[in-house]
């Protein structure tokens, strides 16, 4: 004898099933991507509302202080220049699902390199920019890619995850400039190092105002140019070159990149090359073109944000360029939104919205009768 539970009808007539895609339709990256961040700004305002603030006025004032005239908007830029160059470095890795999350500690090691040319005492005083610029730059570069190796040459030899080593590497890489500016380079004995010449400083717009007025104040240097050049660079070696095509394989199909032929921990290493240069240049930038100096806790943590911008952009390098200003804009303006703790807030309130929306890439949704 058997018996079954009754059955009855369902309150909601409706049910949601969802269907694995067999290929993403185009477009639909932008669209999530579009959606997620509106959603991530909603659900931000509601938790500033719990907080005891105004998200109305918070979003407002984050408009007004970052785009709301040409002096903010230069600073604004100033601030995205890292920026770009992390989200770069950041976005080339994790294109081949190589999960480099030590961009901060590549940028840290770039600064440093770009301010050995300086206070080593390599060139006598008096040398040119022509000189000096492009030697620090090259400088943060190979700084930023030698640290970043070590950990794409773990993994590529050893199968050491890169999770771990690049994160490591980070706190290296933040003790060894300590040890500088505490130390040999100390100026004074304040955790900075002495002021760069002129001739080390990369051109503001605010330098030319003698022949443009309207620059005057304008902050933004060259660094930001170099930066949009690095994405289109980048964007064309990820999409329009052989071995870009192979980055890509990798990252959608490691099986059939092996099974192509592919040299597989041989892309590693190039990859967090590429990945830890571009990190460099954003540590060589921001004190040759801002702090003019090397000091202690220079960067906010702008390679961590990096990470945020490259999943942001998709991981598309032009998108980088777009997610990068957004979130320079946050940073600049966020400084006077109280209660404090509210941009860093919206940025992990971002990242996650951006990865939750991952789902509708990989799967249809669709209403059911029940």
């Amino acid at each position: 004898m058997s018996t079954s539970a009754p059955t009855g009808r369902h309150l909601i007539p409706f049910g949601l099933h969802m269907e694995r895609r067999l290929g993403t339709p185009r477009g639909l990256g932008t669209i999530t991507t579009i959606g997620a961040f509106i959603v991530a700004l909603l659900i931000a305002a509601v938790i500033i509302w719990l907080a005891g603030g105004d998200p109305i006025n918070a979003y407002a004032h984050i408009v007004r202080s970052s785009l709301g005239s040409t002096g903010v908007l230069s600073d604004t830029l100033v601030k995205a220049t890292p920026l770009i160059f992390t989200g770069l470095a950041c976005a080339v890795a994790f294109r081949m699902r190589l999960w480099n999350i030590g961009a901060e500690g590549q940028l840290l090691m770039g600064a440093w390199g770009a301010s050995a040319i300086v206070l080593i005492g390599v060139f006598p005083e008096g040398t040119p920019s022509f000189i000096y610029l492009p030697l620090m730059m090259l400088a943060g570069i190979a700084m930023g890619a030698l640290w970043a190796g070590i950990a794409g040459w773990l993994r590529a030899r050893l199968n050491v995850n890169e999770i771990i080593t690049t994160l490591m590497l980070v706190y290296i890489g933040f003790r060894w400039v300590q040890f500088w500016v505490f130390g040999p380079w100390s100026d004074g004995g304040f955790q900075m190092s002495p002021r760069f010449p002129r001739e080390a400083w990369l051109p503001r717009l605010t330098d030319h105002s003698d022949i443009v007025s309207d620059f005057a104040g304008l902050t933004i240097h060259l660094g930001f140019a170099l930066a949009v050049v690095a994405a289109v660079v980048v964007w064309v070696f990820i999409n329009r070159t052989r071995k870009g095509y192979e980055i890509r394989l990798i990252g959608d199909n490691p099986r059939a990149a092996k099974y192509a032929g592919i040299n597989i921990g041989g892309t590693i290493i190039l990859v967090m090359l590429i990945s830890g240069a571009l990190a460099g240049l954003a540590g060589a930038s921001e004190v040759s073109g801002v702090v003019h100096r090397l000091q202690d806790n220079f960067s906010p943590g702008y390679g961590f944000t990096g990470i945020i911008v490259a999943f942001l952009a998709r991981f598309n390098p032009l998108g980088v360029v777009v997610a990068a200003i957004a979130f320079g804009a946050l940073i600049l303006a966020g400084r006077e939104i109280q209660p404090a703790g509210i941009p860093a807030m919206i940025q992990g309130v971002v990242l996650f919205c951006v990865i939750a929306s991952d789902v509708f890439l990989r799967y249809r949704v669709r209403v059911v009768r029940r």
